[in-house]
């Protein structure tokens, strides 16, 4: 017997929606009711909870964003993840390489620990090396109790998410995970802390970016004429400067005496300033052609007002390319201001960005001696795959057209 057509195209949507890909038919088992009311309530979501309907089954983008998430709560809660403070350093110990944390010993599983670590001469090279010491066990604890220290500048706490406790402080030595830097500080801890500025940088200049690229974009797309005509020569007279050239100037004519915070904020209005006019321009042409839709038409008749019709009619018919656009920027920034802090026109010491700890690795000699000073790379690297990720997800679930 066969079944309604309409009934077997919402016990489809159903399966799409739960993501039942394991039935066959498609959901012999689900009854009318369930698909009738599965139906309204997909003929009546928002934009918004349908493209979280359609995100959600995006797993890179998923797993991504989760991986985002973890980072950003990293550089959140930096003083109590970093067993370190930036500045703390373990003398007669520089350059040492990573701990090697062991889980066993001859009598089965005992926890994680660490030997001590003691310095030797190679009677070859007279090279310093680090040997453990297997006499001197140090148990990694969890929550250690450790010196006083604030919390965003605002809590008084005094543990750590972990560390070796007294032990390590008897014995002089400490949990290495990215090993020691030729200063001997910690590398795991200021890579912890750079993802603070790192991190936070990109997003607070896409925002700024994003504002003005989608306000005077919109502008100049929907009143046009000299409105217009003014934007578009001041676009294009940015557009004409070399890029690259142009932020290392501004970010050099930064006084190196400033505190880091308003280094911080300098370097972010730069990137700002000079990366809005890419996402202008697109604005403009999509504005330019939407404007005279029958539903824009159509509002305008209705006595709604031009910052209504732009905001809450025409951007989000171009909702996919503006968050493809916000998420590539976002990475962009990063790599920017990571690039400028390794070149020295960036942030500077003693202000901690995965760009200044890359400073330290422009040494030719440091990658055959200290190669675990690249380990801030890989950190960007990965922030900037993680967001194409999320950004591939995010336009598939407000493309309209897509497959997902």
């Amino acid at each position: 017997m066969s079944q309604d057509p309409a009934l077997l195209e919402r016990r489809e949507r159903v399966r799409r929606k739960y993501d039942i890909s394991e039935i066959d038919e498609p959901l012999a088992g689900v009854s009318a009711a369930l698909a009738d009311a599965v139906d309204d309530e997909y003929y009546y979501a928002s934009q918004w909870k349908l493209m979280w309907w359609r995100f959600r089954r995006h797993r890179m983008a998923l797993i991504s964003a989760f991986l985002l998430f973890l980072l950003y709560m990293m550089a959140a809660f930096a003083e109590f993840i970093a067993p370190y403070e930036t500045t703390t350093r373990f003398r007669r110990y520089q350059q040492a390489p990573p701990s090697t944390i062991h889980w066993t010993d001859e009598n089965g599983f005992r926890g994680p620990y660490v030997f001590a670590v003691e310095q030797e001469r190679n009677p070859v090279t007279l090279r310093v090396t680090f040997v453990e010491n297997r006499e001197k066990i140090l148990p990694i604890q969890f929550f250690v109790e450790t010196e006083p220290y604030e919390l965003w500048g605002i809590f008084q706490l005094r543990h750590k998410l972990f560390g070796l406790g007294e032990a390590g402080d008897k014995a002089r030595v400490g949990i290495w995970l990215f090993g020691l830097d030729s200063l001997a500080r910690d590398v795991f801890s200021r890579t912890v802390y750079g993802a603070r500025i790192s991190l936070t940088i990109g997003v607070v200049s896409v925002v700024l970016t994003f504002v003005l690229g989608t306000l005077l974009g919109g502008v100049s797309g929907y009143f046009g004429g000299t409105v217009d005509n003014i934007i578009q020569r001041v676009i294009e007279f940015l557009r004409a400067i070399p890029q690259l050239p142009l932020w290392m100037t501004l970010a050099a004519a930064v006084p190196k005496e400033w505190p880091p915070l308003n280094v911080y904020f300098a370097i972010t209005l730069i990137l700002a300033l000079l990366n809005w006019v890419g996402l202008a321009r697109v604005v403009r042409g999509r504005l330019l052609s939407m404007r005279e839709e029958d539903y824009a038409l159509a509002a305008r008749s209705s006595g709604a007002s031009d910052i209504r019709i732009i905001v809450s009619h025409l951007l989000p018919g171009f909702t996919s390319h503006l968050i493809l656009s916000v998420t590539l920027m976002i990475p962009q920034m990063i790599l920017y201001e990571t690039a400028l802090s390794f070149l020295g026109l960036g942030m500077q010491p003693p202000a901690v960005s995965w760009g200044v700890l890359l400073q330290d690795f422009r040494d030719i000699l440091a990658i055959f001696h200290i190669p675990w000073l690249l380990i801030p790379a890989f950190f960007v690297l990965a922030t900037v795959l993680l967001f194409n990720f999320v950004g591939d997800g995010l336009r598939d679930a407000a493309d309209p057209y897509s497959n997902v």
